[in-house]
């Protein structure tokens, strides 16, 4: 017998991180990069802090229904201020889980509200098209790199904790 929180565990495949930005000052303009080591304290370069924020992670696949919340193409991520956007992989249920990105391990804690920025990047109604789809804050567990291409998996089928 399936239970269904076995079914909501369940990834039809891996993700893959498709871009890395780092925030290296308060409102700084973004800076993408192919690879950044990460470690408690989040992305090297990043302004991040450690703790249950230290990295923030997007779904690529939202990028495209924040500019249609906006009436235009996909938004290009460096103007949502995330550190990483994966796709392949559904984070809406993810918090509290464990997941890999590339060597590294982070656990999923809190969503990642948008701020009043986004009302300043996008124009009036910015802040109301992210909101939902701005995306996961992580603490990290265990640091190593994270590359463009690097697979991202849960660690396991339960969540952490």
């Amino acid at each position: 017998m399936t239970y269904l929180h076995d079914m909501i565990a369940r990834t039809a495949q891996p993700g893959r991180i498709t871009w890395i930005g780092l925030r290296p000052a308060r409102r700084a303009a973004m800076q993408a990069v192919a690879e950044a080591w990460l470690d408690k304290g989040g992305l090297d370069g990043d302004r991040a802090r450690a703790g249950k924020r230290a990295l923030t992670v997007l779904q690529a696949e939202h990028l495209a229904a924040i500019g249609s919340y906006l009436g235009r193409a996909p938004v290009n991520p460096a103007d949502l201020r995330r550190n990483l956007v994966v796709s392949g992989l559904n984070l809406a249920g993810s918090k509290g889980r464990r997941m890999r990105l590339g060597t590294a391990i982070v656990e999923i804690t809190v969503i990642c509200a948008p701020c009043s920025r986004m009302e300043e990047t996008f124009g009036h109604g910015g802040y109301g098209a992210v909101r939902g789809h701005g995306g996961w804050c992580a603490q990290v567990i265990s640091a190593g790199p994270v590359c463009l291409g690097d697979p991202v998996t849960y660690l396991s089928e339960t969540r952490g904790r």
